[in-house]
């Protein structure tokens, strides 16, 4: 593997290529169908090749599986589907000795109701400590019929479920997610223990889930539209919590990310202060359409908003919950929003994969980090998962209307010509692969230079030994209308073309790498990328 940047001791977080892997998905190691722990282990010479810093798994945790393990049961206990813990401290253990950091998800806002906590919560009967650990209220109405309050669900349903005694819960996801009361301290140190044993067994960092909805209004008020502050999103108390998750990491030199939505910049920026999380998901851009404006304004807003707290921005352009980059660029609209989620939605494969090799130089140019999703680097498409395999909560909460997210869950393909393209090799994977995915093999496009894992590959032994990348300031350059140009240190220029019409190329000295061949009059044809040494 190349060297790293000089600067990468103990900020390596700011310019860090971080693969996300999920798990269930990778690579199946035991052959039942299912991708584990031992997968992961022995392919991390893989990711080693590709080029990461780190490795971002999303939970592995004890869990039913009700919503892809985000339901966890227990934290401090691997999921027998994917290994033990044992498995998973070799797995930090043989990460790091190739130059691969690991990073852990960890989900605060709710439990599993298979969680111990709960079930002794239910046990125990209203009024009891156990249920103050949870969100336990009587119901309105005449007979307590009626939920406690209107909240609307982060998922579509009602986000309050009735036990047996008459009580009722929250979940502002799906039942089997019960929220977890942030204002007991008992909560607070489960976590800040949580924290603790991980950073013991070697983790470099933390992502954690839906960051931003932790803490609720005590008084539980009817959610109205367009009234501040919102009852579960962004409240104040939630930073104390973070600072105090702050001074746990320092002491293990650990970085966090936080999954925040977030419209308000000034806001946003808050969970970044010095003494709280080091990043957090910029999901402005991931969900940004292929338009030359609205991505060079989401781009200024980004490092704008990032600018007072000092923090470096994330770049991502897809995940495990976002429809594959591939297939979203190749429709009529590419951007993404959840709303929006339909069966049949046309795509034209060529065009997307063609913007995708754009969009991958393009965000690997940006002064920051970047998270890939796994089989990003292979340009897979989203897939069509049979109504009978779906098994996304997304798609039977909404009653059949939204698609669901199995279809950029899908088990890679890692060789061609063997069963289940090499995934795994006795049962058949919890989700089906499609027919013609034997070309997006990562054995076939290991000896294409021209395949997007080559790109991939290239473009992040640049970023990794080249000092114009990776944290730092960056320039607009002028362009042509529709083009994106910009300028690093060291003589670095990145454009991007998504004119109708070639564009002509600034002065160069020479070209580092293009997504894709120049015209014979050495013009950047459409929605092609290019880094120049100029």
């Amino acid at each position: 593997m190349a060297a790293p940047h000089s600067h990468r001791t103990d900020d390596w977080w700011r310019d860090a290529v971080i693969y996300q892997v999920y798990p269930r998905s990778f690579a199946d190691g035991d052959g039942d169908g299912t991708g584990d722990l031992a997968g992961v282990r022995a392919r991390l010479p893989y990711l080693a090749e590709l080029g990461v810093d780190a490795v971002w798994f999303t939970p592995w945790y004890l869990s039913p599986l009700v919503d892809g393990g985000y339901d966890v049961a227990d934290y401090r206990t691997i999921d027998p589907a994917f290994g033990t813990l044992a498995e998973a401290e070799k797995l930090i253990t043989e990460a790091r000795e190739l130059g691969i950091r690991v990073i852990v998800d960890i989900v605060p806002n709710h439990v599993s109701d298979q969680h111990a906590w709960f079930r002794a919560a239910l046990a125990a009967g209203p009024g009891s400590p156990e249920r103050e650990l949870f969100h336990f209220r009587p119901g309105r109405g005449e007979n307590g019929e009626l939920p406690p309050n209107n909240w609307p669900s982060q998922f579509s349903g009602r986000t309050w479920t009735r036990v047996e005694d008459g009580e009722w819960y929250l979940h502002l996801f799906t039942p089997e997610q019960p929220d977890l009361n942030w204002a007991h301290p008992s909560v607070r140190q489960e976590h800040e223990d949580v924290l603790r044993f991980w950073f013991e067994r070697g983790v470099a960092g933390v992502r954690i889930d839906s960051a931003a909805l932790l803490a609720k209004d005590p008084a539980l008020a009817d959610f109205v539209e367009g009234v501040d502050p919102h009852p579960y999103i962004d409240q104040d108390e939630l930073h104390d919590i973070y600072r105090s998750w702050r001074a746990i990491a320092d002491v293990y030199q650990g970085v966090f990310v936080g999954e925040v939505w977030l419209p308000d910049s000034e806001r946003f920026a808050r969970y970044l202060r010095p003494d709280e999380l080091h990043t957090a998901f910029n999901f402005n851009f991931l969900s940004c359409p292929w338009e030359p404006d609205r991505l060079r304004r989401t781009i200024d807003d980004t490092l704008a908003e990032h600018a007072p707290v000092g923090a470096p921005a994330t770049w991502v352009l897809c995940n495990h919950d976002v429809t594959r980059t591939a297939t979203r660029y190749g429709r009529t609209d590419t951007g993404f929003d959840f709303a929006k989620k339909a069966f049949g939605t046309p795509s034209d494969l060529g065009l997307g994969t063609r913007r995708a090799r754009a969009a991958a130089l393009l965000t690997l140019a940006l002064p920051g980090s970047v998270y890939v999703y796994q089989g990003e680097e292979l340009g897979l498409p989203e897939a069509d998962i049979p109504l009978d395999r779906i098994q996304d909560p997304m798609h039977a909460r909404s009653e059949g209307v939204d698609p669901g997210r199995d279809g950029c869950r899908v088990p890679l393909p890692w060789t061609a010509e063997a069963p289940w393209y090499g995934f795994g090799s006795a049962s058949e994977p919890w989700l089906p692969q499609p027919r013609d995915w034997a070309r997006y093999a990562v054995d076939r496009q290991q000896t294409d230079p021209e395949s997007m894992l080559a790109l991939y590959r290239t473009a992040l032994a640049l970023r990794r030994t080249d000092e114009g990348f990776g944290d730092g300031p960056m320039t607009w350059l002028p362009a042509d209308e529709g083009v994106l140009a910009f300028a690093r240190t060291e003589g670095l220029v990145c454009v991007v073309n998504l004119a109708r019409t070639p564009a002509a190329l600034p002065p160069y000295e020479r070209i580092l790498l293009a997504s894709g061949p120049l015209d014979a009059e050495g013009r950047l044809p459409q929605d092609t990328g290019v880094w120049l040494r100029v």
